[in-house]
């Protein structure tokens, strides 16, 4: 019994003095000293406890910034889909083609701040002759080879566009357009919103609600075909 509390000892002995030669030994585990449990007393006792208590308040400190961020995302999502939402009813209480790609128009430039406004159609459509922002275009048009690829996915496309693509899009603005978000609208057409703001529209950037706007659209448009 006496051997073994000897020995006991003599390792704590070991270890403290091994700490002692380490003093940056927690930093590189903070997680152990989570699990110490020490007086809270004068001395050096006082200074660990003060690690670990500054230990919770980085771990609550990004805590809550990640609820923030969490929160801030959510309360985006619920004014994107109130406004998907309500771009839907105004396109189903449009009664002509014309009008209903008006109220596209203009709820993406003005609901979804979208600084230019564009959309290539596939077929003519009456009312909209000499409007700088639709244009007709067949869909085996050579003018549509750069959207292929677009036209294939059935996807929405964010970022920034190759010159050739915001010329045919945008016309004599093309050099206003930064970044862009595309919408394919199968057997209807492409629709553009363009961004003076070059960080506007990226790259891997949340596409769902682009998707459910233009399957509205789409749907809106097959009244008239």
């Amino acid at each position: 019994m006496d051997f073994n509390d000897s020995t006991e000892k003599l390792g704590a002995h070991e270890v403290a003095a091994w700490l002692r030669r380490h003093p940056n030994f927690l930093q590189q585990f903070p997680d152990l000293a989570l699990t110490l449990v020490v007086p809270r007393e004068d001395g050096p006792a006082a200074s660990l406890a003060s690690y670990q208590l500054d230990v919770l308040r980085d771990k609550n400190r990004e805590l809550n910034r990640r609820l923030h961020e969490l929160y801030g995302n959510a309360q985006d999502n619920e004014r994107l889909a109130v406004r998907t939402h309500q771009l839907t009813l105004a396109l189903l209480r449009q009664t002509t083609a014309a009008d209903t790609l008006r109220a596209m128009a203009a709820t993406l430039a003005e609901d979804f701040q979208g600084d230019l406004v564009r959309i290539v159609g596939f077929r003519t459509v009456d009312g909209l002759e000499g409007t700088d922002w639709y244009q007709h275009l067949p869909s085996d048009s050579p003018r549509l080879a750069g959207f292929q690829d677009l036209l294939a996915s059935g996807e929405p496309v964010c970022g920034r566009l190759h010159p050739d693509k915001n010329a045919l899009l945008y016309g004599v603005r093309a050099d206003e357009v930064q970044s862009s978000a595309l919408l394919n609208l199968p057997g209807t057409g492409l629709v553009a919103v363009g961004s003076r703001d070059g960080n506007r529209f990226f790259p891997g950037m949340g596409t769902l609600f682009l998707r459910m706007m233009g399957e509205s659209l789409s749907a809106a448009m097959q009244r008239f075909a």
